[in-house]
């Protein structure tokens, strides 16, 4: 949701494995662990985008938050073709657009907990307890946010889509929905009321919405003006243009070297007259 999935690429794994044809037991030991732990993590991003994606379309998601993925992604399509085509011959490593360490892996995994986990748990908990604000403010962002997930999941694995198109998926997801957060906040913190006889369980209930709303505020805006717009979206087209810019001097080159083997053909043909 912040990027991870266009960060870090899939065939990095496979980039790893086919380096190394006999790589040490540790190695090995790690790279099994890490395969199964990323499978793992994909096989629950899916099932939770079916069940979130089945789970919204019970109309609880307004109709013009129904209709931004697919507008989003036939965006995304005409970028691809018409403003930032792919170069053919970019290198599948050119896929990794930023690498972070070891906070920025924490950092993700905050975003996930604030941003998908817990909202799940809040829209359910709202069912058993019959919470109809807390479901219908909510599904909306978790909708859009499945949807993001499995966007960037599929455009990772397509090499059509180049890095700009690539950077702009978390990008225009997360604009779209800061808007619902905030419709989020304002549900939760002025519209909904705590009676004054309300047992300890309903005020944590009460409460929990509120500061998970402002929580998922609070990230996703930083995540937006502290990473997204000044990191990730500048990296992703200096690295379009300067493979652009590679290809155009190496066919600059090759015309080059043509002309000359030309030349020289010709002068040689005219001193064997």
């Amino acid at each position: 949701m912040s990027g991870v999935s266009l960060a870090v690429p899939r065939n990095e794994q496979d980039k790893t494995t086919t380096t190394d044809e006999n790589p040490p037991p540790n190695a090995r030991q790690q790279q099994a662990v890490g395969g199964d732990v990323m499978g793992s993590l994909r096989v629950i991003e899916l099932q939770l985008v079916a069940f979130i994606t089945v789970f919204s379309a019970s109309g609880l998601v307004p109709l013009l938050d129904l209709v931004f993925p697919a507008f989003a992604s036939a965006y995304l399509i005409a970028l691809s073709r018409l403003a930032f085509p792919a170069h053919g011959n970019s290198s599948s490593g050119s896929q990794e657009l930023f690498r972070g360490g070891k906070f920025f892996r924490f950092y993700v995994v905050v975003g996930t907990t604030i941003g998908l986990f817990l909202p799940l748990a809040y829209v359910l908990g709202g069912f058993a307890r019959g919470d109809e604000d807390a479901v219908r403010c909510t599904t909306p962002h978790l909708f859009l946010l499945s949807f993001q997930i499995l966007t960037e999941n599929v455009i990772s694995g397509l090499s059509m889509f180049s890095p700009p198109v690539r950077a702009l998926v978390p990008l225009l997801y997360t604009v779209k929905r800061l808007f619902l957060i905030i419709d989020w906040i304002n549900d939760a913190w002025f519209n909904k009321t705590l009676p004054a006889n309300a047992e300890v369980k309903d005020a944590a209930w009460y409460w929990f919405g509120r500061v998970l709303a402002v929580a998922n505020l609070a990230y996703f805006a930083s995540n937006l003006f502290c990473f997204l717009i000044p990191l990730f979206l500048p990296r992703a087209f200096e690295r379009y243009f300067k493979e652009r810019d590679e290809i155009q001097g190496k066919m600059a080159e090759d015309k080059r070297s043509a002309a000359a083997s030309k030349s020289e053909s010709k002068s040689m043909a005219k001193k064997a007259d």
